[in-house]
Protein backbone atom coordinates (compact mmCIF):
# COMPACT_ATOMS: atom_id res chain seq x y z
CA UNK A 1 0.00 0.00 0.00
CA UNK A 2 1.04 3.53 -0.71
CA UNK A 3 1.13 6.05 2.13
CA UNK A 4 -1.93 8.34 1.74
CA UNK A 5 -0.10 11.59 2.46
CA UNK A 6 2.72 10.70 0.09
CA UNK A 7 0.21 9.68 -2.57
CA UNK A 8 -1.74 12.96 -2.43
CA UNK A 9 1.54 14.93 -2.46
CA UNK A 10 2.50 13.07 -5.63
CA UNK A 11 -0.75 13.61 -7.55
CA UNK A 12 -1.72 17.07 -6.34
CA UNK A 13 0.67 19.11 -8.55
CA UNK A 14 -0.80 17.51 -11.69
CA UNK A 15 -4.23 18.97 -10.88
CA UNK A 16 -3.34 22.39 -9.47
CA UNK A 17 -3.30 24.28 -12.78
CA UNK A 18 -6.29 22.55 -14.31
CA UNK A 19 -9.65 24.25 -14.70
CA UNK A 20 -12.34 23.74 -12.06
CA UNK A 21 -13.89 20.86 -13.98
CA UNK A 22 -10.61 18.90 -14.20
CA UNK A 23 -8.91 19.64 -10.88
CA UNK A 24 -8.96 17.35 -7.83
CA UNK A 25 -12.70 17.96 -7.43
CA UNK A 26 -13.06 16.05 -10.73
CA UNK A 27 -11.37 13.08 -9.07
CA UNK A 28 -13.66 13.40 -6.05
CA UNK A 29 -16.69 13.30 -8.38
CA UNK A 30 -15.29 10.25 -10.15
CA UNK A 31 -14.67 8.54 -6.82
CA UNK A 32 -18.26 9.26 -5.76
CA UNK A 33 -19.57 7.77 -9.01
CA UNK A 34 -17.25 4.78 -8.64
CA UNK A 35 -18.52 4.18 -5.09
CA UNK A 36 -22.11 4.15 -6.35
CA UNK A 37 -21.22 1.65 -9.06
CA UNK A 38 -19.10 -0.55 -6.77
CA UNK A 39 -22.22 -1.50 -4.82
CA UNK A 40 -23.25 -3.58 -7.84
CA UNK A 41 -19.85 -5.30 -8.18
CA UNK A 42 -18.89 -7.05 -4.94
CA UNK A 43 -16.36 -9.06 -6.93
CA UNK A 44 -14.24 -5.89 -7.12
CA UNK A 45 -12.64 -6.13 -3.71
CA UNK A 46 -9.52 -4.04 -4.31
CA UNK A 47 -10.82 -0.53 -3.77
CA UNK A 48 -7.27 0.84 -3.63
CA UNK A 49 -6.88 -0.17 -7.28
CA UNK A 50 -9.98 1.88 -8.09
CA UNK A 51 -8.62 4.81 -6.09
CA UNK A 52 -5.26 4.76 -7.86
CA UNK A 53 -6.96 4.51 -11.24
CA UNK A 54 -9.16 7.51 -10.42
CA UNK A 55 -6.30 9.71 -9.28
CA UNK A 56 -4.05 8.82 -12.21
CA UNK A 57 -6.93 9.29 -14.64
CA UNK A 58 -6.20 13.00 -15.05
CA UNK A 59 -2.58 12.69 -16.13
CA UNK A 60 -1.84 9.11 -17.23
CA UNK A 61 -1.75 10.36 -20.82
CA UNK A 62 1.03 12.83 -19.94
CA UNK A 63 3.12 11.04 -17.33
CA UNK A 64 2.69 7.28 -17.61
CA UNK A 65 6.38 6.56 -17.00
CA UNK A 66 6.54 8.91 -14.04
CA UNK A 67 3.50 7.17 -12.54
CA UNK A 68 5.14 3.77 -13.08
CA UNK A 69 8.37 4.95 -11.47
CA UNK A 70 6.46 6.37 -8.51
CA UNK A 71 4.50 3.15 -7.96
CA UNK A 72 7.66 1.02 -8.14
CA UNK A 73 9.35 3.39 -5.66
CA UNK A 74 6.41 2.78 -3.32
CA UNK A 75 7.18 -0.94 -3.40
CA UNK A 76 4.30 -2.06 -5.63
CA UNK A 77 5.02 -5.10 -7.78
CA UNK A 78 4.90 -5.11 -11.57
CA UNK A 79 1.62 -7.01 -12.07
CA UNK A 80 -0.18 -4.59 -9.73
CA UNK A 81 1.42 -1.55 -11.36
CA UNK A 82 0.30 -2.86 -14.75
CA UNK A 83 -3.28 -3.18 -13.49
CA UNK A 84 -3.22 0.39 -12.21
CA UNK A 85 -1.83 1.70 -15.50
CA UNK A 86 -4.34 -0.30 -17.54
CA UNK A 87 -7.41 0.88 -15.66
CA UNK A 88 -6.13 4.46 -15.59
CA UNK A 89 -6.02 4.35 -19.38
CA UNK A 90 -9.36 2.53 -19.60
CA UNK A 91 -10.99 5.34 -17.58
CA UNK A 92 -10.50 7.79 -20.46
CA UNK A 93 -13.76 8.69 -22.20
CA UNK A 94 -12.62 7.64 -25.67
CA UNK A 95 -11.20 4.29 -24.56
CA UNK A 96 -13.02 0.97 -24.78
CA UNK A 97 -12.29 -0.68 -21.44
CA UNK A 98 -11.77 -4.42 -21.25
CA UNK A 99 -11.38 -5.08 -17.53
CA UNK A 100 -14.29 -4.83 -15.11
CA UNK A 101 -12.36 -2.27 -13.05
CA UNK A 102 -11.64 -0.27 -16.20
CA UNK A 103 -15.32 -0.35 -17.17
CA UNK A 104 -16.26 0.82 -13.71
CA UNK A 105 -13.80 3.74 -13.80
CA UNK A 106 -14.67 4.64 -17.38
CA UNK A 107 -18.37 4.74 -16.56
CA UNK A 108 -17.75 6.60 -13.28
CA UNK A 109 -16.01 9.23 -15.40
CA UNK A 110 -18.87 9.37 -17.90
CA UNK A 111 -21.63 9.75 -15.28
CA UNK A 112 -19.78 12.01 -12.85
CA UNK A 113 -21.82 14.88 -11.54
CA UNK A 114 -25.26 13.61 -12.51
CA UNK A 115 -27.88 14.58 -15.07
CA UNK A 116 -26.97 18.25 -15.53
CA UNK A 117 -23.22 17.78 -15.44
CA UNK A 118 -22.47 17.52 -19.18
CA UNK A 119 -23.87 21.02 -19.63
CA UNK A 120 -22.20 22.50 -16.57
CA UNK A 121 -18.84 20.96 -17.43
CA UNK A 122 -18.97 22.13 -21.03
CA UNK A 123 -19.97 25.69 -20.16
CA UNK A 124 -17.31 25.99 -17.46
CA UNK A 125 -14.61 24.41 -19.62
CA UNK A 126 -15.51 26.60 -22.60
CA UNK A 127 -15.28 29.68 -20.40
CA UNK A 128 -11.92 28.55 -19.00
CA UNK A 129 -10.65 28.12 -22.57
CA UNK A 130 -11.81 31.61 -23.48
CA UNK A 131 -14.44 30.38 -25.94
CA UNK A 132 -17.53 32.35 -26.82
CA UNK A 133 -20.87 30.78 -25.98
CA UNK A 134 -21.35 29.95 -29.66
CA UNK A 135 -17.95 28.25 -29.85
CA UNK A 136 -18.74 26.26 -26.72
CA UNK A 137 -22.11 25.17 -28.09
CA UNK A 138 -20.55 24.14 -31.40
CA UNK A 139 -17.86 22.17 -29.59
CA UNK A 140 -20.50 20.53 -27.40
CA UNK A 141 -22.71 19.57 -30.35
CA UNK A 142 -19.76 18.18 -32.31
CA UNK A 143 -17.79 16.43 -29.58
CA UNK A 144 -20.09 15.66 -26.63
CA UNK A 145 -23.73 15.42 -27.66
CA UNK A 146 -24.51 11.89 -28.78
CA UNK A 147 -20.93 10.78 -28.12
CA UNK A 148 -19.51 8.34 -25.66
CA UNK A 149 -20.87 5.18 -24.13
CA UNK A 150 -21.09 3.42 -20.83
CA UNK A 151 -20.36 -0.28 -20.51
CA UNK A 152 -22.00 -1.23 -17.22
CA UNK A 153 -25.77 -1.74 -17.22
CA UNK A 154 -26.12 0.40 -14.08
CA UNK A 155 -24.42 3.37 -15.75
CA UNK A 156 -26.06 3.16 -19.18
CA UNK A 157 -29.46 4.64 -18.23
CA UNK A 158 -27.77 7.40 -16.24
CA UNK A 159 -25.63 8.41 -19.20
CA UNK A 160 -28.63 8.22 -21.53
CA UNK A 161 -30.52 10.55 -19.17
CA UNK A 162 -27.53 12.95 -19.13
CA UNK A 163 -27.40 12.97 -22.91
CA UNK A 164 -31.15 13.56 -23.25
CA UNK A 165 -31.09 16.39 -20.72
CA UNK A 166 -28.16 17.97 -22.58
CA UNK A 167 -29.90 17.63 -25.94
CA UNK A 168 -33.08 19.25 -24.60
CA UNK A 169 -31.11 21.97 -22.83
CA UNK A 170 -29.08 22.86 -25.94
CA UNK A 171 -32.20 22.91 -28.12
CA UNK A 172 -33.98 25.17 -25.65
CA UNK A 173 -30.93 27.43 -25.30
CA UNK A 174 -30.51 27.74 -29.06
CA UNK A 175 -34.21 28.65 -29.44
CA UNK A 176 -33.85 31.28 -26.74
CA UNK A 177 -30.68 32.72 -28.27
CA UNK A 178 -32.23 32.96 -31.72
CA UNK A 179 -35.58 34.33 -30.54
CA UNK A 180 -37.54 31.32 -31.72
Amino acid sequence: MVNDINFIEFVKPFYEKKDIMHDLSHIDRMMNSAQRLLIHYPEITDHELIRYGCYFHGFIYLEEQLIRDYLYQQGLKEPYVEKIIRISWESQKDEVPESLEGKLLHDAHMIEGGKTYLIVKSLCTGTARGQSLEQTLEYFETNVLGKGACYLPEAQPLYKEMQQFARDFINDLRQGLHGV
